[in-house]
């Protein structure tokens, strides 16, 4: 199937997709812990039977089962020598039972964290990808679903595998939890955004929640659609019952919210957990009756990181791009950066969003340094502590080209200029990675010097860009300030390419603001000055610094009178009584005692300075006892608390807990000399119970665990119940962790919890946890309930003081 065939099937109806694949083929007699691939090649008759049904119900796209197919996973079952032979084999299964309907090639999780989150390198998650894509399109599959994606960064991994290996349709989709966030902290509409401008066919949610949740997730994200898109709810949240797993959600009431999602803007729609052919034949007969409606994005002109999208129109506020991380005439940050550090740059960055930049702009250009090297050094330190779009500033594509590859999220690029080797070079590879583009108005002749001159500039650069299918609405033209000590004429020149482009072209500006005043006297007063009057004329972003008052003061104001800020709340927000006293309080300048410095480190997940910020405040007289108590604990605690009401994310609270590890490690051996007991740390026990191979969340509980002081013992995944048991008996614990994300394991726990009564280890006690697990489920079984690493944290020192 071709993408444009694609695009006319899911124009023509509400397509339908198939349902849950691991509880059919369990009813069909495979057993929990075996690799679900290895075990459909040996009984095909199995997966034949289970994908006709689907067909027969309606579903108009199945998917190979091939979920677990990727190198990561068959390793665990010593399988990766086989996974070409696996992959093709399941792919030739499934386009023998669908027959004339499509078989879709399944990619999911590697159970593993991508750069720049985690240690796997995104290169290898990319290669580890195009192994099974290959694989799979040997066996003749259709096209390509990429689902059950907890990280972004994992899911455009395997975007770009599929989009490098071939040019069939692609889908993806995530799972979001209850709150609307993924695991790593991504809201849905970021992922739309950067998927669909990175080439996805069709984006949407899958598994986490039942039906109702995920209307509401597809209504949020529809105005922001250009493609199709997806749902495959579960049949409502699974129940133990009689040692058997049960989900909720009939066939009749789960198909009773086809025509909802239909209203909501879906165009596929299908089952995941707990769903089987006859909830997909209910759910196929409503959708049948109606039309889907089509993309038509009511937004446009979207940046976004992995949890964040700032809209850049000319009906939205005013977006100042933060200019400060930029070497040039900036003698302290060049030195730092020749030293390979990013001290410098982590402050700037972190001024620049709290005083409000929409995005930040990166430039790395420096003589004597490695630009590209250094420019994903700061990408891989900006993306898990900050969440402001990027805005990536470079002349050299290698150095773009890397930048936009890696960055999890939909970038600006600074910029695209009419030169040959600009268009030639640059331009591709912006629209490789979908990124929103600077259109600057210079030629190989040089800066046009009239009006008319950029004018003319402007229409073929967009119509060059438009040839890679980016609309105006993905593209600002850059005025190209001068500066008026040279020529008194410049700034009218600009002013006159803005009031152009914002009132008969319709496409965004920006500018570089202080170029307007250099050489001259009074420059602030200048800049403020001019940004009025391009204000006026439609300029809409600014490259500027937004500590400058008199700037920061002239956007709030112009956002209010001219309708931008919606009901003003942005501007009485930013002047009522309490925010001048906080801002006072925020104040740059302000002095900062050596212990807030640490728990400054912990706050922002600044490994690199915590160690220095410990020996300055020692030095200055603090006790490691007191830097623990009053800096480590209490911002490690006040990081829990911004994680828990969603300020804080999965990236910003592994960097906070690896920054107090680095504390810990500098104090430790001044604690012990204290006279501090190093053998009195609480223990416990944490494994993935047997039958389950998915260990993410167990490794960040005991990451925050023994950031918290525990002595940890994890025992991993897929451990049987005896051998849980025996480690608590060898290393004299009296707690036990257990996870399990299936349905068809979280059993286990409940077996683990009644074998330690046969061994009469009344002592133990258990905390249970998982995407399946809930309250009730441990209060069946004797356990207690941790929902997240953090609560985890809580009740493990309730039941260990």
């Amino acid at each position: 199937m071709t993408r444009q065939e694609f695009k006319r099937l899911v124009a023509d109806k509400i397509v339908i997709l198939d349902g849950a694949t691991g509880t059919e083929l369990a009813k069909r007699g495979m057993p929990a812990g075996v690799c679900p691939e290895l075990w459909v090649t040996e009984h095909p008759e199995a997966i034949i039977a289970v994908q006709q049904e689907y067909c027969a119900a309606g579903a108009d796209i199945v998917y190979v089962p091939s979920f677990g197919g990727n190198r990561c996973k068959l390793t665990e079952f010593g399988l990766a020598d086989r996974l070409h032979e696996l992959n093709r084999a399941l792919a030739l299964l499934s386009r023998r039972a669908v027959g004339d309907r499509l078989a879709f090639g399944d990619l999911a999780p590697t159970g593993q964290f991508v750069f720049p989150i985690g240690e796997l390198p995104f290169e290898e998650a990319v290669n580890i990808y195009k192994e099974q894509v290959r694989a799979l399109l040997d066996g003749g599959v259709d096209g390509f679903v990429i689902e059950t994606m907890m990280d972004l960064q994992e899911a455009r991994a395997a975007l770009l595998a599929v989009r490098e290996s071939c040019d069939l349709p692609v889908m993806v989709t995530m799972t979001f939890n209850e709150d609307g966030r993924s695991l790593t902290g991504n809201d849905p509409i970021s992922a739309l955004v950067a998927l669909q401008a990175l080439g996805a066919d069709a984006f949407g949610c899958n598994c986490s929640t039942g039906p109702r949740n995920m209307i509401e997730i597809i209504r949020g994200i529809k105005p922001y659609a250009r493609i199709p898109l997806i749902a495959k709810p579960n049949a409502g949240m699974p129940r133990l019952i009689d040692g058997k797993t049960v989900f909720g959600m009939g066939p009749e009431e789960f198909g009773s919210f086809a025509p909802a999602f239909a209203a909501a803007g879906i165009n596929l729609l299908g089952g995941c957990c707990g769903s089987t052919p006859e909830h997909i034949r209910c759910q196929a007969a409503l959708a049948g009756q109606h039309a889907p409606l089509p993309p038509q994005p009511a937004v446009r002109g979207a940046v976004c990181s992995a949890r964040k999208t700032r809209l850049l129109a000319a009906d939205r506020p005013f977006a100042v791009i933060g200019e400060r991380i930029n070497p040039t005439g900036k003698k302290a940050l060049q030195a730092e950066l020749r030293e390979g550090k990013l001290n410098l740059v982590r402050k700037f960055a972190a001024e620049q969003t709290e005083q409000g930049a929409a995005l930040l702009d990166v430039n790395m250009g420096l003589s004597g340094i490695d630009e590209k090297e250094m420019m994903v050094k700061t990408l891989a330190m900006l993306v898990p502590a900050f969440d402001t779009p990027l805005c990536f500033d470079s002349t050299d594509p290698e150095v773009m080209e890397a930048a936009l590859r890696l960055y999890p999220g939909r970038a600006l690029v600074n910029s695209v200029s009419a030169e040959k080797e600009r268009i030639e070079k640059m331009l591709p590879t912006a629209a490789k990675y979908g990124a929103m583009l600077i259109l600057l108005p210079l030629t190989d002749a040089g800066i046009p010097a009239t009006a008319a001159e950029r004018i003319e500039t402007v229409k073929y650069l967009c119509d060059k860009a438009a040839e890679y299918g980016y609309e105006k609405a993905d593209l600002c033209v850059d005025a190209l300030i001068m500066t008026i000590s040279s020529n008194q004429a410049a700034a009218g020149v600009s002013l006159e390419l803005i009031e152009w482009c914002s009132r008969e072209f319709g496409i965004n500006t920006v500018c570089g603001l202080s170029n307007v005043s250099f050489g001259m006297p009074q420059r602030p007063l200048l800049n403020a000055t001019f940004l009025g009057m391009a204000i006026g004329r439609g300029l809409n972003m600014a490259i500027a610094n937004p500590a400058t008052q008199e700037i920061t003061d002239l956007v709030a104001a112009s956002d209010a009178l001219n309708g931008r800020d919606r009901k003003m709340s942005a501007f009485v927000g930013r002047y009522s009584g309490a925010a001048a006293t906080a801002a006072a309080v925020a104040a740059p300048g302000r002095e900062i005692s050596p212990e807030q410095r640490v728990f400054d480190c912990v706050m922002r997940g600044d490994e690199e300075a915590i160690a220095a910020a410990i020996e300055a405040a020692l030095n200055g007289g603090f006790t490691p006892q007191q830097l623990v108590d009053e800096a480590l604990i209490p911002a490690i605690n006040r990081v829990g608390e911004k994680f828990e009401k969603k300020e804080y994310f999965l990236p910003q609270l592994i960097m906070s807990a690896d920054a107090m590890r680095r504390g810990f490690a500098v104090l430790e051996p001044l604690l012990q000399h204290d006279g501090a007991d190093a053998g009195s740390r609480p223990r416990i026990v944490l494994a993935t119970v047997k039958g389950d191979i998915h260990d993410i969340g167990k490794n960040i509980v005991g990451l925050m665990l023994r950031n918290y002081g525990f002595e940890v013992f994890d025992l991993g995944k897929d451990v049987p119940a005896e051998t849980i048991l025996d480690a608590a008996v060898a290393h004299r614990v009296d707690l036990i962790g257990l996870s399990a994300l299936m349905t068809t394991t979280m059993t286990a726990m409940k077996e683990v919890i009644a074998l330690a009564k046969d061994r009469r280890l009344d002592n133990l006690r258990f905390i249970v946890g998982g995407a399946v697990v809930d309250q009730a489920y441990a209060d069946e079984i004797g356990a207690h309930y941790a929902k997240d690493a953090l609560d985890a944290v809580r009740v493990a020192t309730k039941l260990l003081p």
